[in-house]
């Protein structure tokens, strides 16, 4: 049943029963005044009429002219003055005169009673008029104006009670129609939205009421369902362009190592021939292991699970480490690193992706290097954080490349080959790693020349803290921003 149809039928309901429960309440209340006020207008007439025997007596209440019904009884019933109507026999019956003459002594007054029926009826009150004679006074009136008025406002409550409950109803059905409209109107333009959604909101009514608030929340509800869906499709968009990029970069190395071992596997291949073959399908191997050791990396990073093992590290001892592993590499380029680092910094970190992501900046800092080159790492504290900087030598980053130095499968020079420009995804690594401790790395190139890279860190009990840093070089730095 619709909820407009519901009101009208409630406010019917309840408006006969309001008006079911105060008229049957009004008509007893004007019953009881009426024959109240006939009961006055008795008492005064027995106080006459007691006046009129104390002063002569019974002969003086049977010569009384009064047309309204008058009988005196005795305590035991007899009849020794009544009016002409009352001919027919004693009003009080034995019960009631008892009544009569122990409410005299009880105090409680005169005793009021009704007879007749619906056609004629008759008010009466009965009170003691002598206590030395035990004679009991009973004194009557027609009730004809007090059931006319009631008869009277028993047909208005029958005939106006059902106008005012169609009224009522109708009112109901109205007012809720006015009430529900913007209700309506909402719920056509959701099936719109529902069935085709252009970017638009509900209409908010002017009323500043219940409604218009349930407008408004269910316009930040649409905004908030907007916005998570476009999150989503961006997502979508960035995995499959992480699947296709990743395909992309697996292709290339598995073509050659295919390549190689067809040219392995040729009849009349020496032993030179067979081992450069083998020699370049292990490299193109290696290549294909670091790769998905990238990827894995990457995928844990944008997974559910746990990417990092944090416990209170000594982020100089990580920094040696990966200095020295990198000196290894650059002492066949001939390129020096150097170490600028204090003896002891605490922080909580995870030790082991902390050396990958300098592992990372170092190999990019000294494969860029030229000859004779040097590659300076530095571990510096600033405020509450750790701040790791590798600045090296070489050309530096294109202008170009810069805003998206840690975008995935990026690379600066995109006319390289994948042997020697990598995979492009060795920063992403480290922006990721740095963003998993609540850090962020930077990349600019310096005024003097060369590259720099910073991953900055909060140190232990300063985890999620941010702070404003100057910039690298002043004039020469370009944060980028990577994508999350």
């Amino acid at each position: 049943m619709p909820l407009r149809v519901r009101l009208a039928l409630g406010f019917a309901l309840g408006t006969a029963l309001l008006i079911g429960v105060v008229g049957l309440g009004f008509v007893l209340q004007l019953r009881t005044s009426l024959y109240a006020t006939l009961d006055v207008g008795l008492a005064s007439r027995a106080a006459t009429l007691s006046e009129q025997y104390t002063s002569g007596g019974l002969p003086a209440l049977r010569t009384n002219r009064d047309e309204e019904p008058v009988q005196v009884m005795t305590a035991d019933g007899r009849v020794l003055v009544s009016s002409t109507d009352l001919a027919a026999g004693p009003v009080l019956d034995h019960g009631t005169l008892s009544t009569v003459l122990s409410r005299r002594v009880d105090g409680s007054g005169p005793l009021g009673f009704t007879t007749g029926d619906d056609d004629e009826r008759i008010r009466f009150l009965a009170t003691v008029l002598s206590d030395r004679d035990g004679l009991v006074l009973v004194v009557g009136t027609g009730t004809d104006i007090a059931d006319a008025a009631d008869e009277h406002v028993d047909t208005g409550l029958l005939i106006l009670g059902p106008i005012a409950v169609i009224a009522a109803g109708l009112g109901a059905w109205w007012l809720s129609g006015a009430a529900l409209r913007p209700v309506e109107r909402m719920r056509r333009q959701s099936a719109g939205l529902a069935r085709h959604d252009d970017g638009t909101y509900l209409e908010v009514p002017g009323t500043r009421d219940e409604i218009a608030s349930l407008a408004t929340t269910l316009n930040e509800l649409l905004d908030r369902q907007r916005h998570a869906l476009a999150q989503e499709r961006h997502a979508l968009e960035r995995e499959r362009g992480f699947v296709a990029d990743a395909g992309h970069e697996l292709r290339t190395p598995l073509a050659t190592l295919r390549a190689e071992l067809e040219l392995a596997g040729r009849p009349g291949r020496d032993r030179d021939e067979l081992a450069e073959a083998v020699s370049s399908a292990a490299g193109e191997t290696d290549r294909l292991i670091r790769l998905a050791e990238d990827l894995l990396t990457l995928a844990r990073a944008d997974g559910s699970g746990g990417f990092l093992r944090v416990r209170p590290t000594d982020l100089a001892v990580v920094t040696a480490s990966a200095a020295r592993a990198a000196s290894a590499v650059g002492d066949l380029r001939d390129v020096d690193v150097v170490v600028d680092a204090p003896r002891h910094l605490e922080a909580d970190a995870d030790p082991d992706r902390l050396r990958q992501a300098l592992d990372n900046v170092l190999a990019n800092a000294i494969h860029h290097s030229p000859g004779h080159a040097v590659v300076t790492v530095t571990l510096a504290r600033e405020g509450g954080r750790a701040v790791f900087s590798v600045a090296d030598d070489g050309p530096g980053f294109p202008d170009e490349f810069l805003p998206h130095a840690f975008e995935r499968f990026r690379r600066a020079d995109t006319a390289r080959t994948r042997s020697d420009g990598g995979s492009g995804l060795g920063l992403a690594i480290v922006d990721t790693i740095a963003h998993a401790h609540h850090g962020r790395v930077r990349a600019a190139n310096r005024a003097e020349g060369g590259a720099v890279v910073e991953i900055d860190l909060p140190l232990s009990g300063d985890r999620g803290s941010v702070v404003s840093r100057s910039p690298i070089t002043p004039g020469e730095d370009r944060v980028p921003t990577a994508p999350p």
